[in-house]
């Protein structure tokens, strides 16, 4: 009994031990994100576009004030290097001012805090000047342009409205992605409204502080409260951005940050501080001021011995300088008629081309020459028309052309061993194709195949480079495919049907009818594909071949395991003599039970050929499906080292899979 009790005792000691040791963990992280989210940046105004002159400095401060209050141009103090400056405080003008919104996207935000985000960027437009121009940058899995920097207001608010929740978190590649968008001159800021985390870039965080250390952009950071909240990292990048971090965490908090960053856009002035006598090289500049009564005070370093390159005073141009997404495959591309990109053009042309010729390969010849013996038997009893014909075929023309493309199929075609392969699939899938009309068409196919593929992945050099890939590949394989399943689908009909031809043969055989003629009764009663493949067996024994060649042909052509055997028992039966109607009646009866015993097996294996169409198509209808709602999604397949060898490893299992399924529903009768 003491036992329990003091086991129950201990129990409770550590229950009590963990509760008040997760309070203090919680209590310490949420001081933590707090005072990360809250602490203030280096300095209450900041110092941008900083410019080295013969005679000093030129910079644009910005107050970061929660009034909105403007600097006081009187109250403008500067110091290099320990020692009193002179300053001249002007209003800005003519000046470079571009600002972008870096938004974050990702499934983490939600529809809710997409609205947020509609309500947030409606403010900041309403309160930023009217001469800064405004970009936005929105990052999920990878990070996209949505609008280059513009006056035009509406554009912007039109771009933000159509952003949707979606994806992974990419802050870092994003960032990169904003620093080249504002480029190197001028007055440079982004708004970052995110949770602080990171799952998907390819640079890290020291790289990106680095990167906005060096750059001279300043950073207004918005932590939007999620559960994914860093604010230590927010900090981060607001400090190496000489900027501030602002914690918001409904949406009036979020709205009002974005307001006040605007507000800032308008507090700046244009300082030109003159540096003391004898002061050069590396200084320590100090500035300070007031802003609606409150003191504002920054330090920055500065070189006085290399003098800045001369920049232009002109506003920033209606474009502004963009990027392409980390990791994505978005390029900018010249637009043709139409507003369609110019290589979509050429790839719509080359498909037209490809159908085009297709049309002409396979069409144009039949008619041509069917037209060209018409007219030569015309010719033998017309005198004086040979040189007329042949001043005709001197002419180009398209029937010509195709003619010419044929007869280098046909010679590519006598090269190869698989011809006769390929000319005996063509006649048992009944296609009027010959072996060099049959290579034209693969190689449209390639053609087609690969303007289709870079249609469908139109984007960087690697998804073109993909997309003709995969055309190449698609142009190759989807043709042969074609062909053998064609093939199959007519002999696996004949062979369903060769029962019945037997028993209406050996019918017409016991009403007195010759072997020849109740061949020619199935010729004219049966259906297809049976009356054609024994009416040529006909005629070749009108021609002189004997019935059993005749028939082994028709066994070979049909690739016909019932008809070898059929015709072997009508050699036996014309060698040793025999009733042969019922040598026949038994041999449909026998081909009967085995098409029978075939089916039920089929729909016993039916669960699992099912199952196998489905885990194979399911990976390529999710590639397809994806393309189409989230490309950038899919892109990273193609466009990292990891994803390509995730493409290949998936493509040689699914290789393996479909091999190892149908070898298991494939059940031999």
């Amino acid at each position: 009994m003491s036992s329990s009790n003091s086991t129950s005792a201990r129990s409770r000691s550590v229950g009590v031990c963990l509760l008040v040791a997760g309070l203090l963990a919680a209590g310490s992280l949420a001081t933590a994100v707090s005072s990360a989210s809250a602490a203030p940046a280096p300095g209450d105004v900041s110092i941008s576009d900083v410019q080295v002159t013969k005679t000093g400095v030129s910079a644009i401060l910005t107050a970061r004030t929660t009034s909105g209050a403007k600097i006081d141009p009187g109250s403008v103090k500067a110091t290099l290097g320990g020692a009193d400056a002179t300053v001249k405080v002007q209003p800005i003008a003519a000046e470079r001012r571009v600002t972008t919104l870096l938004i974050d996207t990702s499934g983490s935000m939600g529809a809710t805090g997409m609205a947020t985000v509609v309500r947030a960027a409606d403010s900041f437009l309403a309160s930023a000047p009217a001469d800064v121009y405004v970009g936005v940058v929105a990052f999920s899995t990878v990070p996209k342009v949505v609008a280059a920097p513009t006056l035009n207001r509406a554009a912007v608010r039109t771009a933000i409205a159509a952003l949707k929740s979606q994806g992974e978190t990419s802050l870092y590649d994003a960032i990169a992605v904003a620093l080249t968008q504002l480029g190197n001159t001028g007055d440079r800021s982004f708004v970052l409204l995110s949770d602080g985390g990171d799952t998907r870039s390819r640079r890290t965080l020291d790289q990106t502080l680095a990167a906005l250390s060096a750059f001279g952009v300043r950073a207004q950071v918005v932590g939007f409260k999620t559960s994914e909240t860093q604010g230590s990292v927010l900090a981060k990048l607001a400090t190496a951005g000489h900027g501030s971090v602002a914690a918001a965490g409904n949406d009036a908090a979020v709205s009002s940050a974005f307001k006040m960053a605007a507000q800032d856009l308008g507090s700046q002035v244009r300082v030109i501080i003159t540096a003391p006598a004898g002061v050069g090289g590396l200084q320590s500049l100090k500035v300070t001021a007031t802003a609606g009564g409150t003191a504002l005070q920054s330090v920055t370093s500065v070189n006085l011995a290399v003098v800045s390159p001369p920049s232009s005073a002109v506003p920033a141009p209606s474009a502004a300088p963009t990027a392409a997404p980390v990791g994505g495959s978005a390029v900018a591309t010249a637009k043709g008629p139409l507003g369609i990109a110019w290589m979509l053009w050429f790839a719509l042309l080359a498909i037209f081309v490809g159908v085009g010729g297709a049309i002409l390969a396979v069409g144009t010849p039949a008619a041509g020459s069917r037209r060209q013996r018409r007219l030569e038997s015309i010719e033998r009893y017309v005198p004086g028309t040979t040189s007329i014909r042949a001043e005709q075929r001197s002419t180009p023309t398209v029937t010509s052309i195709s003619d010419t493309l044929v007869s280098m199929g046909e010679k590519v075609m006598d090269k190869r061993a698989s011809t006769p392969r390929t000319q005996q699939l063509l006649e048992r899938a009944d296609l009027p194709l010959r072996p060099g009309e049959w290579a034209v068409l693969r190689v449209v196919s390639v053609v087609v195949g690969v303007a289709g593929g870079m249609v469908l992945l139109r984007g960087g050099p690697i998804s073109m480079l993909v997309g003709a890939g995969l055309g190449v590949l698609v142009g190759l394989v989807m043709p042969a495919l074609f062909l053998k399943l064609a093939a199959k689908r007519r002999s696996g009909k004949f062979e369903g049907q060769l029962p019945d031809v037997l028993t209406l043969v050996a019918s017409s055989l016991s009403t007195g009818f010759s072997l020849l003629q109740a061949l020619d009764a199935v010729a004219r009663d049966a259906a297809e594909p049976s009356a054609k493949e024994f009416s040529r067996a006909l005629a070749e024994t009108r021609i002189g071949a004997d019935i059993e060649d005749s028939l082994d042909h028709m066994a070979d052509r049909m690739d016909s395991t019932n008809m070898r055997w059929t015709g072997m028992a009508i050699s036996i039966q014309r060698q040793v003599g025999g009733n042969l109607a019922e040598t026949l009646r038994n041999t449909a009866a026998t081909l009967r039970a085995r098409e029978a015993l075939k089916r039920h097996v089929r729909g016993l294996s039916a669960e699992g050929r099912l199952s196998a169409y489905i885990l194979i198509a399911l990976p390529i209808g999710i590639f397809l499906y994806m393309l189409g709602v989230n490309k950038p999604y899919v892109e990273l397949l193609w466009t990292t080292t990891i994803g390509i060898g995730m493409l290949a490893g998936g493509l040689v299992s699914l290789a393996i899979g479909v091999f190892w399924m149908r070898k298991v529903v494939d059940v031999e009768v």
